[in-house]
């Protein structure tokens, strides 16, 4: 065995190797996966050659030194797997990837159990060995290898759901088909008959068990980040040791699916950890992960490559027919489930149709790799096995992989071609026109700017400058007709979705709110880029409404104030409202710029004229939210813009400072200092101050015409007897028939009034339930909020004894009240039905910001 000096010196000499086969891919035009997995044959079997030639011993030393690398499939799997899987979900897109979630799931497990069984009962009649053992072989070969597969779609430009379909499958096909592996390994290995259905037991707790411990380490890690944010070589450490404690715990120490565990801590915290994460560092972050990644999957392919020709000594021809009765079981059995199975969830509405074409692609690049090898590997390293089931794994494993990288991978690029999957639809094709235009204008008055203030001569700037114009003329001969209407809105709402959550990001930097809300804010925009992708802009308008609402937390922490008194839950959510408001309003303001400046020029300005009607409803309703909550805390929300000014000074005070540095005109201690100064401010400016939900009473009181006229200590009277109370949209705050115990005055909000057919709505400024209590009956309507409603309710002795105390005050209810009743009457005798309220009483609703 290799001592530690002789590993490391062969692990610098094959990255090397992997370097240098990179350029050479490029000019060759080939996959570079496949270009290393064919040098590292190479690299084996001109090893093997000279280590066992008598032509010469010169090379003895280091062909022994390559062969006898220790790697085994616990390398592998210990070793490189974790980060493979770790890196590709970190990376993944959740959102995307759910919206193929039945087609996904469908080959990444059904298609695995369908394989295994194709393959297993395909090669019983001819193997010589028991069926469990081919079927274990067809598990190991049920796992697809996406590198060199999404490389190509990379470079030909093919469509990014195609990409998303394989790298899903291939990301998820690991957990079963290693899963399979597992209990099939189990069932032959054991000393007495294992039963079915615990086998079945075992794999179901496997992958579950895996899928918790996945969560609960990705939370873990997730709650540590905020604990070294803007360090962001500690984020990369923790985000390392993340797939590793999630894999080897699994495994090692709890039993069930590491890959599972690995994979679902990768997705979780890729989801949630951009919001832990500043945008720079989170930037730093994916490309260490990029180039970590590289870097195994670079050694994994060619150690295992190396391994290759060591496991087929012995290949013959029979051997060779049974890998020919694998691929077509393989082929037989994937083809199964994309064209039999697969339209059969769009035909039950479970998932988007995928094309034919996309279905041959999926079919022909279902490339196998390092983890196939590494399987196989396992069970030659397994003594239980005897020499000819070990040899009998070895040859069709790796002839398979083989035939998928050698035949598979160097014809995907033509088949792709073939297909027409390498061009891009109309759409895209004048929207890449109008796009390229805006650029190809930006560089050529750049051009002329540019020899202008060099005193570059005229001419060279318009030698220069002529193709550019060129190429302008034949971009622009597109017309804006070869996009639809829709589709182009369509493209604008998810460029609009996507830029509000990078502006958001740009908060979440800054600090300007606390990180819970901003997390919270995240999500909504990511909800609104899939409603502006998935439904254009009705699905956009619903989600921008929902995202003023008040969701299932804010209820109950409403039903525990009311019942309870419970007033810090309360307190918490309206605190988390003003922030919401304060910055989805900014954001908002920046977006309407995006949307008159670049959208403008990309989409032209009728279709930004259309945007910017969207934006400034949203405005206005946020605007509305944010004023009701403004007039009930008008000293809270002003302490919340302070804060938000100082964090954001701050930020520009850093900004300031690393200018000053990169400018050279300060050095590293000083300005490492200068930050420390703004450090120590931080904490300060970053604490949110804390809400009283008890109403000013004083304050709301003088907001009523009612009170108007009330002096400074008929005021205060007023403010003692009123008790604040909260409602939310659709409770009943009054209902016909019961006994009249109080009336309201409303804050902020609205209400409907119902009385028969009759339906009359008030708003801010007015008041209700008085004429029970003036004519001692029950009450004859029915009260319901229509949006959340701040109330103050007085009640019915404070409010006889209110009205004794203010003879003019009472004059003013009993004169509004009389009106009322004279409405009411007057109504009910034209039987007209619904009553509406004149225009100066017409009232707006909170909830969604639109009006009702």
């Amino acid at each position: 065995m290799a001592d530690l000096p002789s590993v490391l010196i062969i692990i610098a000499v094959l990255f090397c190797v992997t370097a240098l086969v990179q350029p050479l891919a490029q000019r060759l035009r080939l996959s570079y996966t496949v270009l290393l997995a064919l040098v590292g044959v190479l690299i084996g079997a001109v090893s093997t050659f000279l280590l066992t030639t008598s032509l010469t011993d010169l090379f003895n030393v280091p062909a022994g030194l390559i062969l006898g690398f220790p790697v085994t499939s616990q390398v592998f799997l210990f070793v490189f797997l974790p980060v493979l899987l770790f890196q590709a979900s970190l990376t993944l897109d959740v959102r995307r990837i759910a919206e193929d979630a039945a087609p996904i799931l469908l080959m990444a497990v059904v298609a695995v159990v369908v394989t295994t069984a194709v393959v297993g009962f395909a090669l019983e009649p001819f193997a010589g060995v028991p069926l469990a053992v081919c079927l274990m072989l067809g598990a190991i070969v049920a796992t697809t290898d996406p590198a060199a597969v999404v490389a190509i779609f990379r470079d030909l430009g093919a469509p990014a759901r195609l990409s998303r379909l394989v790298e899903g499958e291939s990301l998820l096909n690991d957990a079963t088909a290693i899963a399979i592996f597992t209990a099939l390994l189990a069932f032959i290995t054991a000393a007495d008959e294992p039963e079915v259905g615990a086998t079945l037991a075992g794999f179901a707790r496997s992958f579950g068990g895996g899928l918790l411990v996945g969560l609960l380490f990705a939370r873990g890690i997730a709650a540590l980040l905020p604990l070294v944010r803007d360090i962001r070589t500690a984020e990369v450490t923790l985000t390392v040791a993340l797939p590793y404690l999630a894999y080897i715990v699994s495994e090692r120490y709890l039993g069930v699916s590491g890959v599972t565990a690995c994979v679902t801590a990768g997705l979780l915290l890729g989801a949630i950890g951009r919001t832990r994460v500043s945008p720079r560092n989170w930037r730093f972050l994916e490309e260490v992960w990029e180039q970590i990644a590289f870097w195994a999957g670079s050694l994994v392919f060619i150690l295992a490559a190396i391994l290759v020709p060591r496991l087929l000594t012995g290949l013959g021809w029979r051997e060779v027919g049974l890998v020919a009765i694998l691929v077509l079981a393989c082929l037989v059995a994937r083809a199964l489930v994309l064209f039999l199975l697969l339209p059969l969830l769009s035909w039950l509405r479970l998932g988007q149709a995928v094309s034919t074409p996309y279905k041959v692609v999926i079919l022909w690049g279902g490339l196998r790799g390092a983890v196939t090898l590494a399987l196989g590997l396992a069970v030659t390293e397994n003594p239980v096995f005897p020499p000819e089931v070990q040899r009998f794994v070895a040859i069709l494993a790796t002839g398979y992989v083989l035939f998928t990288l050698l035949v598979n991978g160097t014809t995907l690029r033509p088949l792709i071609r073939l297909l027409g999957l390498d061009r891009l639809s109309p759409l895209d094709q004048a929207l890449r026109r109008r796009v390229v235009a805006l650029s190809l204008v930006a560089v050529r008055d750049a051009v002329e700017r540019a020899a202008t203030a060099y005193h570059i001569p005229p001419e060279v700037a318009s030698e220069v400058a002529r193709p550019y114009a060129d190429r302008i003329a034949a971009a622009g001969d597109d017309r804006e007709e070869a996009i639809a209407d829709r589709d182009r809105l369509n493209i604008a709402l998810v460029a609009l979705a996507g830029r509000e959550r990078e502006a958001l990001l740009e908060h979440f930097h800054r600090k300007t709110a606390s990180p819970h809300v901003l997390e919270a804010m995240l999500q909504q925009s990511d909800r609104l880029v899939e409603a502006a992708r998935r439904g254009g802009r009705s699905e956009y308008n619903r989600e921008a409404r929902h995202w003023l609402g008040f969701g299932p937390a804010f209820v109950l922490a409403t039903a525990l104030h009311r019942h309870l008194r419970v007033e810090r839950l309360l307190a918490n959510r309206l605190a988390d409202r003003f922030e919401t408001l304060l910055v989805s309003r900014i954001v908002l303001e920046d977006l309407r710029h995006f949307a008159a400046g670049r959208l403008a020029t990309v989409l032209g300005e009728r279709l930004a004229g259309l945007v910017g009607g969207i934006l400034a409803q949203r405005i206005d309703a946020t605007n509305r939210a944010l004023e009701a909550l403004w007039l009930q805390y008008p000293h809270y929300a002003r302490a919340m813009q302070r804060r938000f000014l100082r964090q954001y000074a701050l930020r520009l005070e850093e900004a300031e400072h690393t200018t000053l540095l990169n400018d050279g005109l300060i050095g590293q201690e000083l300005y490492h200092n200068l930050l420390n100064d703004v450090a120590v401010e931080t904490p300060a400016a970053a604490a949110r101050p804390r809400l009283d939900i008890r109403l000013d009473g004083r304050t709301l009181i003088e907001q009523f015409p009612l009170f108007s006229n009330l002096s400074e200590a008929q005021v205060a009277q007023v403010a003692a007897l009123l008790s604040p109370r909260f409602a939310r949209p659709g409770e009943r705050l009054m209902a016909r028939g019961e006994r009249a115990d109080g009336m309201f005055f409303i804050a902020s909000g609205a209400v409907e009034i119902a009385t028969g057919d009759q339906r009359v709505r008030l708003g801010r400024g007015d008041f209700f339930g008085e004429m029970g209590l003036l004519g001692r009956r029950r009450r004859a309507a029915d009260v319901t909020a229509l949006v959340h409603c701040h109330l103050l309710e007085l009640g019915a002795a404070d409010f006889r004894a209110l009205l004794k105390g203010n003879p003019e005050l009472a004059l003013r209810i009993r004169t509004v009240a009389e009106d009322r009743r004279r409405m009411n009457q007057a109504d009910a005798a034209r039987r007209t039905g619904p009553t509406t309220v004149p225009p100066d009483r017409a009232v707006t609703t909170e909830q969604g910001g639109f009006r009702t």
